[in-house]
């Protein structure tokens, strides 16, 4: 299939301008089923990171005062765009990050939902008015935008992790600049075209695309302009840019690295629970921070609930996500594919069987077969470690607080998956886990309506439902005098 990706910006987004970066330097995008580059991006510098600050500050004062009701339309004028143009961005989609077309589209869809729902909440930001408990006076609050707000995307979901950003920071009324991922900036660059033909205000949105996110991180995180951080990617890179944002006090929500278990106990339907599970680890890849990264099953059903996961994934076609039929495409690059292949051939060394896959595939690409490993030892890397990738290893339990204590094992805390039948089990275990969402019976949480987000090592801070859009508005108290 051929693909013509000349219709794409491949510019800086600056002030409303689509610009060259000022060196004049540019960087390859790859696609990962094939090795080879479809697009040249440009290569913003520290020079190109202050004018984005600048263009940001600039129109923050404008733009906080821009009628809430217009700035939902604009969001879901870029809504409509988007749903229109789902076929064309989920085939650019896929050339740049490697999942199938199916799940570009519908990364899409979920993507654009971020925009619908919060053209909605841009409306409903209130405060309170009340008399103060002495009687003298009056108590007022009220919510205003933080200010210029500089948002930092991954690789893996790379239009949905900006929609969620951008919708409510749009919506609250916040400038930003937002620094794509090197792997996948096409999308994001696609985006903004669409939310400048939706009318939004030039310097309201900057897109900066640099192949080294640290250097043009530095100026904008170091400007007193700056409000707001937030950051979507590895728990490493999280902590080092909360101690950066400390010197600004900056607001930040940080949405980490996960690894998520997906209990299943001996009364739950597991036929659902396989069906869950393929869901739950194979969505993108098992390129996610929410994706099912260890499975500890009861062990009256282990056995059952092993060999049908290996069924369904061994069943899987691993090929480029362009072509017919294909169920799996390839990771990231070369170095993910090598974490994956170690911590499996750790995990095998040490006791572990690999039921199906549990090897690289040869050719163009960085493709790893869908892998089942059974018999993996407590404490092996590959439990203790997020593995994102094609990998499900599968531990025995013999009782609940057993499931419980192994799940909650970890330093992250994004989300867990429970399959049980028993009602009062299921609020047991759930009020148990130490995770910021849980997929009870279901192996997908992510939803624009409710709140995205993790405890622990897995960050602060939610995006999406209602809490998204308090991330990006501060409260203000007024004392009144009546007298």
């Amino acid at each position: 299939m051929t693909i013509d990706t000349d219709t794409v910006p491949k510019q800086l987004f600056l002030a409303g301008e689509w610009r060259d970066a000022s060196g004049g330097e540019t960087f390859e995008v790859e696609d990962p089923s094939t090795g080879e580059a479809i697009a040249t991006v440009a290569d913003g510098t520290e020079d190109d990171a202050r004018a984005a600050m600048d263009a940001c500050a600039a129109v923050q004062g404008e733009w906080a005062a821009h009628p809430p009701r217009e700035r939902g339309e604009i969001l879901r004028r870029a809504w409509q765009a988007i749903t229109e143009q789902v076929d064309e961005l989920a085939v650019l989609m896929t050339l740049e990050m490697g999942k199938t077309v199916a799940e570009s589209k519908a990364e899409i869809t979920y993507a654009s939902e971020f925009f619908r729902w919060f053209a909605e909440e841009a409306v409903r930001i209130e405060g309170r008015f009340a008399k103060a408990p002495s009687g003298v006076g009056r108590l007022i609050t009220m919510k205003q935008p933080v200010g210029p707000c500089y948002a930092i995307t991954p690789w893996n979901f790379p239009m949905a992790m900006g929609t969620r950003k951008i919708g409510p920071a749009v919506a609250a009324g916040c400038t930003m600049v937002i620094k794509p991922a090197q792997q996948t900036p096409l999308s994001m660059l696609a985006l903004a075209r669409i939310l400048e033909e939706a009318g939004l205000p030039a310097g309201v949105l900057n897109v900066l695309t640099s192949s080294s996110s640290s250097e043009v991180s530095k100026p904008i995180i170091s400007d007193p302009r700056l409000r707001k951080l937030t950051f979507t990617g590895s728990t490493e890179v999280g902590r080092k840019l909360v101690e950066q944002s400390a010197q600004g006090l900056l607001k930040t929500s940080m949405e980490l690295g996960g690894n998520a278990p997906f209990l299943v106990f001996d009364d739950a339907d597991v036929d659902a629970a396989v069906e869950g599970a393929v869901i739950a680890k194979m969505r993108n890849v098992g390129e996610a921070c929410t994706a099912a990264n260890r499975f500890h099953v009861a062990e009256r059903v282990q056995d059952e609930f092993t060999t049908k996961l290996a069924e369904r994934l061994g069943a899987m076609k691993v090929g480029r996500g362009t072509e017919e039929g294909v169920d799996v495409g390839p990771l990231i690059d070369d170095d993910q594919r090598g974490k994956v292949a170690e911590l499996v051939d750790d995990a095998v060394a040490g006791g572990a069987q690999a039921v199906v896959g549990g090897t690289r595939i040869d050719g163009p690409g960085y493709f790893y077969a869908p892998t089942v490993l059974a018999h993996v030892t407590p404490g092996t890397r590959l439990l203790q470690e997020e593995i994102f990738g094609p990998v499900a290893p599968v531990v025995g339990f013999g009782s609940e607080d057993e499931a419980v204590a192994w799940a909650n094992d970890t330093e992250y805390g994004l989300v867990s998956y429970v399959y049980t039948r028993d009602i009062k089990r299921a609020f047991r275990v759930c009020e148990a886990l130490d995770t910021g969402m849980i997929g009870l019976n279901q192996g997908l949480v992510s939803n624009p309506a409710a709140p995205f987000g993790g405890v622990k090592a897995s960050g602060f801070g939610r995006e999406g439902g209602r809490e998204g859009i308090e991330e990006y508005l501060e409260t203000k108290y007024i004392a009144m005098a009546m007298d």
